[in-house]
């Protein structure tokens, strides 16, 4: 079977259900319910695939209303497909509307376009191939739709607390060819009790997700400071950010702007908190400058912990990055910094963690999620190469990444596309894109990828 030409033929198909999914703001929020826990938008998105595979005869259950799947297929065995539908908030610096979904030059823009909205319909179209060709699957094979990724893997805990667990998974939802290590992902706070009214800092507010780089940060400041101003204006120009100043009344507000990226590498975007901090820590005193002084002498242009003295690397996943995601300062309130700490495959998280000791503020490990790992000589890796390399002629190299997908919760599970190598990833950065070509490529490497792990030759 031509899966290629096969997918060529449900492109438009493809692109409109891409742009009806891009259109739901699927954003986790606060306003839930019992049968919407990520709310309405969110829960919107799952329904909105539950009866997509209703519609073409799949089997469909959706659990708790955090997660569902589609079946189709027989057999013992059970292969996984895992991708998600929630999405981080857009931020800022579009030229597109981010739920638009619009299409420009072989691109069709959105938040989830990338990550992870679009490789999920190529997976879901890989399947509706597969079943329309009418070939017979040797063992069943679930699509399975989950809705907090972005925010902590709930849905899918709940998912795996009563349904089968896959023999062999893969999620396409980062890079191919294959990713078969995962770093270990840890949410840092680091805090101190203010004590002590600042002279001049009120408020220092920056970022609202660990797993983004802040692409915003606000200072609140007593007095009218115009003797900063100027100062201000250079020290943006100088880095390249843009900066705001606002008088209040009998207080100024500073605003940096800098560039949203993914957390599993920091240096792709440009910290607007780090850079705020930076700024301040000369011009203030007290509880709030020693605020600031943390934050800039710690992370910045050391997004690495070399400072922090929790650096380290391996050759099997690279370095172990930080990510300062969330920073916040109240007078006479307790002050974090919450940190995406990504660390290598054979980091000594425990030792580490234990022999820490730091001046001022106080460490928690809030969250760890350890690293994720399949040997390069299991038979389900080396029939995800030959699928990929069958369909795109190239070599199907083994990769590491910082980020968390679904595999990592899976007893043998990967990550599988849908980036392909060289390609710009703007996945939690403004003017997410979907390349329109390649969706349609990696939606024959599922389709074949399939084909190889389920179905009878």
């Amino acid at each position: 079977m031509d899966w290629l030409l096969e997918a060529k033929k449900r492109k438009d198909t493809m692109l409109s259900e891409l742009q009806e999914l891009v259109a739901i703001p699927s954003v986790l929020s606060d306003e839930t319910t019992p049968t919407a826990p990520f709310g309405k938008d969110v829960k919107q998105a799952l329904d909105w695939f539950l009866e997509k595979g209703r519609q073409h005869g799949y089997s469909v259950k959706n659990v708790a209303d955090m997660a569902g799947h589609l079946e189709i297929g027989q057999g013992e065995e059970l292969l996984g497909i895992l991708g998600h539908v929630d999405v981080v908030p857009a931020g800022e610096g579009w030229t597109k509307d981010p739920f638009g979904g619009e299409i420009h030059d072989g691109r069709l823009y959105g938040r989830g376009a990338i990550d992870d909205k679009g490789p999920t319909i190529a997976a879901w179209t890989a399947l509706n191939m597969l079943k329309d060709a009418g070939v017979e699957f040797n063992k069943r094979i679930r699509l399975i739709i989950g809705t907090d990724e972005e925010s902590g893997f709930r849905c899918v805990e709940r998912y795996f607390e009563t349904e089968e667990m896959p023999a062999m998974a893969f999620a396409p939802d980062a890079d191919f060819p294959i990713i078969n290590a995962e770093k270990g992902i840890a949410s840092l706070v680091f805090s101190t009790f203010s004590m002590h009214e600042d002279a001049i800092l009120e408020s220092f507010i920056a970022g609202h997700r660990t797993n983004m780089v802040p692409d915003k940060a606000t200072a609140i400041l007593n007095g009218q400071l115009a003797e900063w101003q100027e100062e201000f204006r250079a020290f943006c120009a100088k880095h390249q950010v843009t900066g705001v100043v606002e008088q209040h009344n009998g207080s100024t507000e500073l605003t940096v702007k800098g560039k949203s990226a993914h957390a599993m590498e920091p240096e792709d975007g440009i910290n607007a908190g780090i850079l705020l901090a930076l700024f301040l820590k000369d011009r203030l005193e007290g509880d709030g400058q020693k605020f600031v002084a943390f934050v800039a002498d710690t992370f910045y242009q050391d997004s690495r912990g070399r400072k922090l003295g929790l650096d380290f690397s391996d050759e099997q996943s690279g370095d172990t990055t930080f990510n300062a995601g969330i920073i916040r300062f109240e007078k006479t309130k307790t002050a974090t910094i919450n940190v995406s700490m990504r660390y290598s495959v054979s980091y000594p998280f425990e030792e580490k963690m234990a022999a820490y000791e730091l001046k001022d503020f106080v460490l928690e490990v809030v969250s760890n999620s350890p690293p994720h790992y399949v040997d390069e000589n299991d038979p389900f890796i080396k029939t995800l190469q030959n699928a990929y390399e069958k369909e795109t002629g190239e070599t199907a190299e083994l990769i590491a990444i910082g980020g968390g997908t679904y595999a990592r919760v899976l007893d043998k599970g990967v990550a599988f596309g849908m980036l392909f190598p060289g390609e710009p990833d703007l996945a939690h950065q403004a003017d997410e894109f979907v390349d329109i070509d390649n969706l349609i490529k990696a939606t024959a490497i599922y389709a074949e990828a399939i084909y190889q792990l389920a179905c009878k030759k």
